[in-house]
């Protein structure tokens, strides 16, 4: 997929706590990407919106192991 990042506002998670190790995230018109903090310039990963939201809901009902 290819996407116009020109206008994209990546963040990162309000619990990253200032560290430098996350992941950003932007929500773009058909497709949320995702991309390392620190190579902003790097590869990025584009899921859509519905994958996203599989996702962040096991990330949330505890299916993943995050340590």
């Amino acid at each position: 997929m290819k996407a116009d990042l020109a206008q994209a506002h990546w963040f990162k998670s309000s619990r990253s706590g200032g560290s430098k190790e996350c992941v950003e995230v932007a929500f773009l018109t058909d497709a949320v990407g995702v991309r390392d903090s620190k190579d902003p310039t790097g590869p990025a990963l584009f899921l859509h919106p519905e994958a996203w939201d599989r996702f962040t809901a096991g990330v949330r009902a505890g299916r993943f192991d995050l340590r």
